[in-house]
């Protein structure tokens, strides 16, 4: 994208076109007391060949490293044509398509899209994106308690252990209205929520209950029967579920005897690099009858008055440009350049391809989970119920085994400490299609190395 800057000679006679003396008369109903009294330390602009040589010689200190790092964003393959695609002015600089004949390319990429997230998901429809995972489901969690019409209930149940910073936003943004949310966790050894031991319960005590498919250990949960057991409870079940394991395990529209209510998760593992924790995607997908509950954007596919295929903006009633106080969301803008290369990336792959990818990237966690079990001292905890992430517990701290790895080039894992301070010395292993058998081999050379090196200096 070319950078065209304003000499002094512009900024002049575009002030004097609009009839003010300087750029800060155009501010001039900024109260002073808020403006900043001190001025920025900035140095002078540098040219174009000086800012290229800045992040060259910057770039040059990145040392590459082989990635074993999942918790909610994982590392696959992007095809190159996702990038290539995505780059193009068309989609790189487009806004939010409020004006349907300006934008019917922009449209029809969302309506492919929503096509394609709600058949990998069984759902009827779906929304045009939100900002992440966690917001996906945290306004999933604010639409089931508003739509729930067979309890009074502001209680939301989290049926087993899911993703941090998912609980994070979900309490920040479901607190001011009033929710309540509960939690299930399992016990570290169990892996996962045992259905024989949820909490005894009235029925209509909770309005959702939170069904993740596939943990945060890395472990299937019981989901058919968790579904059935909230429904039993007159509770919707919002699923969370990650896009690439819906080519193995079964789509969150089919759960238990009626489905799930909702489904989201983030779309990150869809064409979508890691990119230093985003700009990721957000999906929310769900059963017609729910539609109008749904935030965010619904494109629908029409035909003009000269009967030709058209796109256009069918559902944004939630937005508060509309309904104003009475909007079901503040969500007003969707990820739609993401988005775009989810879509890209799902039509190179089909169901085929995403299938491929999963199986692939579960047979490499479990070549992994296998060598490691050989290591005196390691103990892979869960040998079986897991899709590409498996626990590893150490004989040492895990932090200071992942911090000596680095030198070797290798990130381990993720720190379980983070989370639970009493597994402090596990470690949350994840391996996709990137992986190979070289990849896994250096995880153990290295692994054994640290494991020496902190032995010797206890």
């Amino acid at each position: 994208m070319p950078f065209v800057p304003h000499t002094d000679k512009d900024i002049k006679l575009m002030l004097d076109e609009i009839g003010v003396n300087t750029i800060e008369a155009l501010f001039d109903e900024i109260p002073q007391s808020i403006k900043s009294k001190s001025h920025l330390a900035l140095t002078d602009g540098l040219n174009e060949c000086q800012m290229y040589r800045l992040f060259s010689d910057k770039c040059a200190k990145n040392i590459p490293q082989t990635n074993f790092i999942g918790a909610g964003a994982y590392q696959h393959y992007t095809p190159a044509i996702v990038t290539d695609i995505i780059s193009r002015g068309e989609f790189y600089t487009s806004y939010t398509p409020y004006q349907a004949e300006a934008s019917q390319g922009t449209l029809q990429v969302i309506y492919e899209y929503q096509t394609m997230i709600a058949s990998l998901t069984s759902m009827d429809v779906s929304n045009a994106s939100m900002y992440d995972g966690a917001t996906a489901l945290a306004e999933s969690a604010l639409m089931a308690v508003r739509a729930n019409k067979l309890t009074k209930s502001k209680k939301v149940l989290v049926a087993d252990i899911i993703f941090p910073h998912y609980i994070d936003v979900v309490k920040t943004m479901t607190h001011a209205q009033g929710i309540e949310v509960e939690f299930v966790y399992p016990q570290p050894q169990e892996g996962r929520t045992n259905i024989k031991r949820l909490p005894e319960c009235e029925v209509g005590q909770y309005a959702a209950v939170i069904v993740s498919q596939v943990n945060f250990y890395g472990q299937i949960t019981e989901f058919e029967a968790l579904t059935n057991w909230a429904h039993a409870k007159n509770a919707m079940v919002v699923a969370v579920v990650n896009p690439t394991v819906l080519g193995i395990l079964k789509a969150p529209g089919n759960w238990g005897e009626s489905g799930a209510d909702i489904a989201c998760g983030d779309g990150q593992t869809l064409g979508l690099p890691l990119s230093c924790g985003g700009p990721y995607f957000g999906f929310i997908t769900t059963k017609e009858k729910l539609s109008r509950q749904m935030p965010g954007r619904i494109v629908g596919r029409t035909v003009d008055k000269d009967g030709k295929e058209a796109f256009c903006l069918t559902l944004q009633a939630r937005e508060q440009h509309i309904r104003r106080a009475k909007a079901t969301s503040n969500i007003c803008s969707n990820q739609g350049l993401l988005v775009t290369a989810a879509t890209v990336y799902m039509s190179l792959m089909g169901a085929k391809g995403i299938k491929e990818i999963a199986l692939e990237s579960h047979q490499n966690v479990t070549k992994l989970a296998k060598k490691l079990s050989q290591i005196v001292g390691v103990n892979v905890r869960f040998l079986h119920n897991y899709v590409y992430e498996i626990v590893v517990d150490l004989p040492v701290s895990a932090k200071e085994a992942k911090s000596l790895a680095t030198q070797h080039n290798v990130q381990l894992g993720y720190d379980l400490s983070l989370l639970d301070p009493s597994q402090q010395n596990s470690l949350l292993v994840c391996a996709t299609e990137i992986h190979n058998e070289s990849d896994l081999d250096k995880y153990v050379e290295v692994l054994e190395t640290v494991l020496t090196q902190l032995a010797v200096g206890a």
